[in-house]
């Protein structure tokens, strides 16, 4: 492949992809059965077990964006972002210990409620506020992503994928409820585990003869793609390991602990000891899940020393460039980017004698890395040259792993992996869906608008949340592609919100002579303490978490202190 050309699905990848998704909403339907009551919508009647519950958790987390925009981040910047989960293990068992027994043993739907208990009615409705704003927000990234993979195998618009992907999940979840999502999740959590192996096989086989694996992470570690530890200090630098190990756990405190779509999987739970496990499955299997996936990353961008890459990774991209750009610049760029891959592929393969002849292998890595930056500095030209014609940024990050597929993958294996990503995507949209629904009916429908009704009337006022904030997430997802990598772009929605969100539920739970008010002025001092840092200095957006969360404890604190004349009775 070369100039863009990309290989279409074969017969075998087609008829893998879509055995898969006919299989899965029918199994998804078939689970779904039986749903009367607003507990079976919402909860799956509390009866799941911890790992079904545990894998729901993670599906709901591992959407399209993991392998889409995880891969292409590692391809472009290395490992780096695998300090981004360091503080997830942590926080699980934190959770475990805190929030868990709280929500469950209050016998709650989502976990808003148990602010209104804890705190006040206007606490609870402006946390749960802003918890559809964020979530809505992610949602729209998370379906983004997949859009990416049928744009590029069907050559179809952006919107006609999101608009395809979006309305089949709406019918798919409105039917089935939280029962249907979690059964599905384990089906899918399975294959994505074999999906991830296969990818990191197929990255190691594909390399070229007499090229083995510590080749390719030799050459990966030369270019600092491999580098996960930073030790810096400096609160600028998104991905080290204290923005990790702190802001990261406090992030993921955030999510797993107060995010509607994950506290759901885990109160379905049987049990206090069940919803804990579900967690804890959570903090032994994710950091090991990320670590492969962005291995298959860097593995990729070895692989494309040896193979031609694109000129642009979006093809529909590079097709206006080619119809637009002056012929003569456009084979200039062309010429010198097929001139710098040959270097850069002999200074590889110089790189690699030498370390296995016994040369000179300073001297060839110092040539390796020359000849990489001849290829960047073509890209970069070849990414202005189609800003220029388009007059739009350009980044391309989230199409170069579903280029891989689908031109290097044969014999049913491109539909396979295809497959994995749209299990990614069905899963997570699944359970935000049904989350953003659970929490429109239960924090506002029910309390502002029918106080009193069947549960046939709620169930059908939950399948209309579904819909609407499924078309909200469509619109979203419509304008993501220009915001970057979608794994950074999604992360940093949440990175504006889930610290506050975070601050306030740890006010019910640590303090409880915390008074009402300091709650509420509390969380709103924090939303504006995390908007001011990003607006007015150059922290990394982990760090958004921490300064939330510490603002709204400190400020409720200091509120309680000063008015304490409605202090609570204590949580129940």
């Amino acid at each position: 492949m070369n100039g863009g050309e990309l290989a279409t699905l074969a017969r075998a990848d087609w008829i893998v992809l879509v055995g898969y998704l006919l299989a899965i909403v029918a199994f998804g339907l078939w689970m779904g059965r039986g749903n009367r009551r607003v507990d079976d919508f919402f909860l799956a009647g509390r009866e799941m077990r911890w790992w079904a519950a545990g894998l729901s958790v993670m599906a709901t987390q591992v959407s399209a964006i993991t392998f889409v925009g995880t891969t292409g981040q590692a391809y472009t910047k290395g490992m780096s972002f695998l300090a981004f989960y360091f503080g997830l293990p942590f926080a699980m068992v934190v959770l475990s210990l805190t929030l868990v027994p709280f929500f469950y043993r209050s016998g709650v739907f989502t976990a808003y409620q148990y602010l209104e208990r804890r705190f006040d009615s206007r606490t609870r409705t402006l946390t749960s506020v802003l918890f559809l704003l964020s979530r809505g927000l992610g949602v729209g990234v998370a379906l983004y992503a997949p859009s990416l993979v049928l744009s590029v195998v069907l050559g179809w618009s952006e919107t006609t994928t999101i608009l395809l992907m979006g309305g089949t999940t709406i019918a798919y979840v409105a039917y089935g409820g939280n029962r249907s999502v979690i059964w599905t999740d384990v089906v899918q959590m399975a294959l994505i585990w074999f999906g991830i192996l296969l990818c990191v096989g197929v990255a190691i086989s594909r390399l070229p003869e007499g090229f083995v694996l510590r080749d390719a992470l030799a050459l990966a570690q030369t270019t600092g793609r491999l580098e996960t530890v930073d030790l810096s200090l400096d609160l600028t630098r998104p991905y080290t390991v204290w923005s990790g190990l702190i802001a990261g756990m406090f992030l993921a405190m955030g999510y797993f602990g107060c995010d509607q779509s994950q506290v759901q999987r885990y109160l379905s739970g049987r049990s206090l000891t069940e919803s804990r496990l579900s967690l804890l499955l959570n903090a032994f299997l994710k950091v090991p899940m990320q670590f492969l996936i962005l291995l298959t990353g860097v593995l990729v961008f070895v692989f494309f020393h040896f193979h031609a890459p694109p000129l642009l990774w979006n093809r529909a991209e590079l097709a206006r460039v080619e119809r637009a750009a002056p012929a003569a610049e456009l084979a200039r760029i062309r010429g010198e980017f097929d001139a710098a891959h040959h270097e850069r592929r002999q200074a590889a393969e110089a790189f690699a004698s030498a370390r296995h002849r016994g040369g000179n292998v300073a001297r060839a890595r110092d040539g390796y890395l020359e000849a990489g930056k001849r290829v960047e500095a073509v890209e970069t030209e070849a990414r202005r040259l189609a800003e220029t014609v388009t007059g739009e940024p350009y980044n391309d990050t989230n199409y170069i792993f579903p280029t891989y597929i689908v031109s290097q993958l044969a014999g049913g294996l491109a539909g396979l992996v295809i497959a994995v990503i749209f299990a990614a995507a069905m899963s997570s949209l699944s359970g935000e869906f049904n989350s953003l629904a659970t929490a429109s009916l239960v924090d506002f429908y029910r309390r502002f608008v029918r106080t009193e009704a069947s549960d046939a009337h709620y169930l059908a006022a939950s399948r209309l949340f579904t819909a609407g904030w499924g078309a909200f997430a469509c619109f979203v997802a419509l304008e993501t592609g220009r915001l970057g990598s979608a794994i950074e772009v999604v992360n940093k929605f949440g990175s504006y919100f889930y610290g506050s969100i975070l601050g306030v539920f740890g006010l019910a739970v640590l303090t409880p002579w915390a008074t009402a008010r300091g709650a509420f002025y509390g969380l709103l001092t924090g939303m504006t303490a995390v908007f001011l840092v990003s607006q007015f200095t150059g922290i990394a957006f982990l760090w958004y978490n921490v300064v939330g969360a510490v603002s709204v404890f400190l400020v409720g604190l200091l509120i309680t202190a000063v008015a304490p004349g409605d202090r609570p009775a204590g949580a129940r």
